[in-house]
């Protein structure tokens, strides 16, 4: 249902009033003919008839009806008893009736052709009063609808720290309207907040890691509603995942270790090598974002020229998993295995020996968290899953409703 109800403007007579009212008897009497009941040799007298019903809707043009109309249907000189509104396909519009008004709680689709049926009841002889009609909304093109992916997938099962993650193909500048649309509710339920990370990104974390186990549910119900500049959603999405084991890995790039728990429990310390002076990592809380068996590194992606003295080029770094967007991962070194737990001589990624890398690829999933110390370049929000790099409450404060 929109949040906000345009104001009634009732319009007698367009659309359903248009047409000739069907009338099904109900209680009327029935009269003989002309001066049936009076004297012989008195003249009829013309008895007065009952007002019409007029059944009237807020469409001002019926035949290019915007998607985000709240419809409504009323009647004058009559009760409504009855409204129903279908598409051609009879996809039903929902709406409730008050008595005197029937409004929609659905919203319309760009596009579609809806049939009203509806009946009144005439209050001066209790008559019933039937009428159809048709309504249809205005085209809309794809450059005037923001479509919604998210993350997690469909009956994933991901790690505590994953965050929900809607990203929208076409800027949204009615970020109130919609986040008003998006909830994110779980068994056990666990406090959280939406985050914009900008007008195309919206995260939802709860207050603290998730609880291992947990089922959620994302409703991200922004069909037909407005996004700002004209443009409007164009499909609701509704996601189920599931939250696994907790694994937290610990990197002290200091030490050169990395300490993983399995909910709470040491698995494995590990020695690692992380970035060099001048590509230092980032130190801060970074979620698994995802994973590659094999995958091409060059470091044209992060600005360096592969024939210059810090260039790269590897087309097989096996068992890598990203952790930002600016091209930190976890990954098989075996170049620098005699380094490892004793010197940081990365460009910035987080590298250990093929056993030990493999080990950790196959215990991990998308959303299992890595905690980084020991260096004085920090990890920020909006690098990747960095959701986790502010405090709840300056996290909340990046909703949109307050």
């Amino acid at each position: 249902m929109f949040a906000e109800v345009r104001a009634r403007r009732w319009v007698a007579g367009l659309g359903l009033a248009a047409l000739p009212l069907l009338a099904a008897c109900s209680g009327a009497g029935a009269q003989d003919g002309p001066g049936a009941d009076r004297p012989a040799g008195q003249g009829a007298s013309p008895s007065a008839e009952p007002a019409k019903v007029e059944l009237t809707t807020n469409l001002a043009k019926p035949r290019q009806v915007a998607v985000d109309q709240v419809v409504e249907v009323g009647a004058r000189n009559g009760t409504l008893t009855s409204v129903q509104v279908r598409t051609g396909k009879g996809r039903k519009l929902a709406g409730e009736l008050d008595g005197e008004t029937w409004t929609a709680t659905g919203r319309l689709e760009p596009g579609t052709t809806y049939h009203v049926k509806a009946v009144a009841e005439r209050g001066a002889d209790g008559r019933s009063m039937r009428s159809a009609t048709t309504f249809r909304t205005a085209d809309l093109s794809l450059d005037e609808q923001t479509y919604a992916s998210v993350a997690p997938l469909q009956g994933e099962t991901v790690g505590v720290g994953m965050p929900v993650v809607v990203s929208f193909d076409i800027p949204v500048q009615n970020k109130k309207a919609f986040e008003k649309h998006m909830s994110v509710t779980s068994s056990p339920q666990q406090k959280g907040s939406w985050h914009w990370m900008s007008d195309t990104e919206a995260h939802w974390r709860p207050a603290k890691y998730w609880q291992p186990g947990t089922d959620v549910s994302v409703d991200v119900d922004v069909n037909s509603v407005p996004a700002g500049n004209g443009i409007y959603g164009q499909e609701s999405r509704k996601v189920d995942f599931t939250v696994g084991d907790a694994v937290i890995s610990k990197v002290d790039m200091a030490s050169h270790q990395m300490k993983t728990f399995i909910n709470g429990e040491l698995a494995k310390t590990t020695p690692i090598t992380t970035g060099k002076p001048g590509f230092t990592t980032r130190s801060g809380v970074k979620v698994i974002m995802e994973k590659f068996d094999s995958k091409r590194m060059n470091s044209e992606t992060i600005g360096i020229d592969p024939s210059s003295a810090e260039g790269y080029d590897l087309n097989n770094v096996q068992w890598a998993m990203r952790v930002t967007s600016s091209g930190e991962f976890l990954h098989s070194a075996p170049w620098s295995v005699g380094s490892q737990g004793y010197a940081n001589v990365s460009h910035g990624c987080t590298g250990m020996s093929p056993e030990n890398a493999k080990w950790l690829y196959d215990l991990s999933k998308r959303g299992d968290v890595v905690e980084y110390t020991g260096s004085d370049r920090p990890m920020t929000v909006d690098n990747g899953y960095g959701d986790w790099n502010l405090p709840f409450q300056e996290y909340a404060a990046g909703s949109a409703l307050g």
